[in-house]
C-alpha cells in the first residue's frame, strides 16, 4: 500500500555562514562532526541539535524509507531555518538558497520526494515573487510557520499570499515555530512539548477568526502534529464564539466548526485514542501521515499508529496516501506505476 509521508524535514548539507555575507547574526549553520553527523549551531555558538545524515542525504533518506515502507516524503525545511527576523532582502536570499536544494533532491528523485518552499514572510512583495519561482520549478506548495515575528497569520499583509496559493493551487503545510511564552517556560523541554500545540491553535483560530478561510475556500491547508491543541479544545473555541461574539466574531460571522471540513492535518498525534478522536472529528479524507522524519519527536515507524487503530482498507488507504494526495493535488500514478 502506497505509503506518503507529508511532514518531513531536510536541510542542505553546507550552509553559508550567513552572518559574514549579510554582517549580521542569528543564523544557523551545520558543523560537520564527520560524514554522517553534524551540530545545528547558530553564528553566535547556541548549539540547535545533533543531525544524522539524513537530514541531508537524499540517498540516506530513500534507504530509510524502504526500510519501513514510506514510498513518497514531502520534504520541507526545518523551522528554524525561515529567518523571518532577518532583512527581507537576505531572508530571501536564503529562501532561495533552501529551496534550490530542496528542488535539485525532487528533480533526481521526482518518485520519491515532492517539494515544498519556504517563503520570506517578512515582506509580502519577495513572498510572492519566491512562491511564483517555485510553482514555476515544480514545488506543490509551501511551508510557513504558526506566526511571522509574533504576529498571526489573521494580519492583512500575509492574505495575498494566501490568495495566491489558492489561485496558483499551491498547498500550505503550517508548522509550529517561535513558540509564544518560550521565554517563560525554557525548563522541561516546555516549549515543545506545550508551546507547539498551542502554537497550531493560535495559527488555526487566526485564519478562522480573520475570515481567511471563508474567503478562500478552495485553499488546501495542512496542520502539523493534528493541529497541535486545536482538535482537542474545539468545545471551548465554540463555546467561547457563541457567548462572546463581541470580541470573537468581529471579522467573520460563521463558527469555528463550518471550517472543519476546509483543513487538512498530519497524523502525528502520537496515542491511538488521539488518532481515532481525529478522525471522528475530520475524517480520514482529511488526515495524512505525517512523522516529522528525522527528528526524535516523530513517529519512529511512519504510519504504526495508524497501522494499530482496526480499520477498513478503505480509511488506511486514505490516511495512508489518499488524503495526501488530494491535498497536494497529486495522482497515485506520479508515483508508482499502474
Amino acid at each position: 500500500m502506497l505509503k506518503i509521508d507529508v511532514h518531513t524535514h531536510i536541510l542542505p548539507r553546507d550552509i553559508p555562514l550567513w552572518r559574514d555575507r549579510f554582517g549580521y547574526g542569528g543564523f544557523i549553520h551545520l558543523e560537520h562532526i564527520d560524514e554522517c553527523s553534524a551540530t545545528m549551531l547558530r553564528d553566535d555558538g547556541h548549539r540547535f541539535r545533533e543531525i544524522e545524515s539524513n537530514c541531508w542525504s537524499p540517498e540516506r533518506r530513500i534507504e530509510e524509507c524502504d526500510a519501513v515502507g514510506v514510498d513518497v516524503q514531502v520534504l520541507s525545511t526545518v523551522p528554524v531555518m525561515f529567518s523571518y527576523w532577518a532583512k527581507p532582502e537576505d531572508g530571501a536570499e536564503v529562501a532561495r538558497f533552501l529551496n534550490d536544494d530542496i528542488a535539485e533532491h525532487v528533480a533526481r528523485y521526482p518518485r520519491r520526494f515532492v517539494g515544498l518552499a519556504t517563503l520570506p514572510m517578512q515582506e509580502a512583495g519577495l513572498a510572492l515573487k519566491e512562491l511564483e519561482r517555485s510553482k514555476q520549478n515544480g514545488f506543490a506548495g509551501i511551508e510557513i510557520g504558526t506566526n511571522v515575528n509574533q504576529l498571526n497569520l489573521s494580519e492583512p499583509q500575509f492574505f495575498e499570499i494566501f490568495a495566491a496559493c489558492e489561485e496558483l493551487g499551491m498547498a500550505v503545510f503550517v508548522h509550529p515555530w517561535e513558540m509564544m511564552g518560550q521565554a517563560d517556560m525554557q525548563k522541561y523541554w516546555l516549549p515543545w512539548l506545550v508551546g507547539m500545540p498551542a502554537e497550531s491553535s493560535r495559527a488555526i483560530c487566526s485564519l478562522i477568526f480573520s475570515g481567511v478561510l471563508e474567503r478562500l475556500p478552495r485553499l488546501r491547508i495542512l496542520f502539523a502534529h493534528g493541529g497541535g491543541s486545536f482538535p482537542a479544545t474545539l468545545g471551548r473555541i465554540e463555546h467561547g464564539f457563541n457567548v462572546r461574539p463581541d470580541l470573537c466574531a468581529v471579522d467573520n460571522p460563521h463558527s469555528p466548526r463550518k471550517y472543519l471540513n476546509r483543513m487538512y492535518f498530519d497524523s502525528l498525534v502520537h496515542e491511538r485514542s488521539k488518532l481515532e478522536f481525529l478522525i471522528s472529528l475530520v475524517g480520514s479524507d482529511q488526515i495524512a501521515l505525517g512523522t516529522d522524519y528525522p527528528f526524535p519527536l516523530g513517529e519512529e515507524t511512519p504510519g504504526s499508529l495508524i497501522d494499530s487503530l482496526d480499520l477498513d482498507e478503505a480509511i488506511k488507504e486514505m490516511l495512508l496516501h489518499g488524503a495526501a494526495l488530494n491535498w497536494l493535488d497529486r495522482k497515485k500514478h506520479d508515483f508508482i506505476s499502474t
